[in-house]
């Protein structure tokens, strides 16, 4: 069975309201997490819709991040340099702009550009703690997340916490957390903007069960961070 409707739902008027909402929020759960148990272990997400979240985090004082250990939810097999990379979004709109002395604790890139997919997935897992403090998703105009895709193998799995994938449009090889990574966390928010999500949102929060059509729906139970254009279909009350 898929969680509860989401708790929370928070929608902002513009971009500009949506980056700084988001990364208010994204604050407050690092801050939370650290003041809880004395550090905070992240996931990043990776595509445009984060990238201004991004940057607004970074200028926001008052987050320890030398106590934030951070990973990543996916990563597409392409050097970290790469324009496609998720680690080099994170780089050049959070990382990049952080002071030395506030660089977060450890940045566990994923190596999906390995040879070997398969083997960097089981040493990627072995990092991963029991539980992610903070787990940040996007959202496709499929409803996938991460690199869990609709129908695909990685959708199904049990045990293992990375697996390797091929998925997206054009087709790539990818490492991605599996769903036991997002039904483990203890925050999960999820962040989409735009009309072409408007669709898929709906289908994530208010459809019927279908995770393996709609694998956004294992996220259903955390926190959904909008603009109006993607929350245009909802038909629940929002905030």
């Amino acid at each position: 069975m898929i969680p509860p409707m989401a708790p929370e739902r928070i929608i902002a008027d513009n971009p500009a309201a949506f980056a700084e909402r988001a990364a208010a929020w994204i604050a407050g759960a690092l801050r939370d997490a650290i003041a809880e148990r004395g550090h905070c272990a992240a996931a990043l997400a990776g595509g445009s819709t984060p990238a201004p979240v991004y940057r607004r985090l970074a200028e926001l004082p008052a987050i320890p991040w030398p106590q934030v250990l951070l990973f990543f939810g996916d990563e597409r097999a392409v050097p970290p340099d790469d324009p496609r990379s998720n680690f080099r979004l994170v780089n050049d709109n959070l990382l990049s702009r952080l002071a030395p002395a506030q660089a977060p604790a450890r940045v566990h890139r994923m190596a999906a550009e390995r040879r070997d997919r398969d083997v960097a997935a089981r040493e990627y897992a072995a990092l991963l703690p029991p539980a992610l403090d903070l787990l940040l998703l996007g959202i496709g105009e499929d409803g996938h997340v991460a690199s869990l895709f609709p129908h695909q193998p990685p959708l199904y799995e049990k045990a293992r916490k990375v697996v390797a994938t091929i998925g997206g449009v054009p087709l790539l090889a990818r490492l991605t957390i599996t769903p036991p990574v997002i039904r483990q966390a203890r925050s999960v928010c999820v962040l989409a903007v735009g009309a072409n999500k408007a669709a898929a949102v709906a289908r994530a929060l208010e459809g019927p069960e279908a995770v393996a059509s709609v694998p956004a729906q294992l996220a259903r139970n955390g926190t959904w961070i909008l603009d109006r254009s993607a929350a245009s279909q909802l038909t629940g009350a929002i905030a």
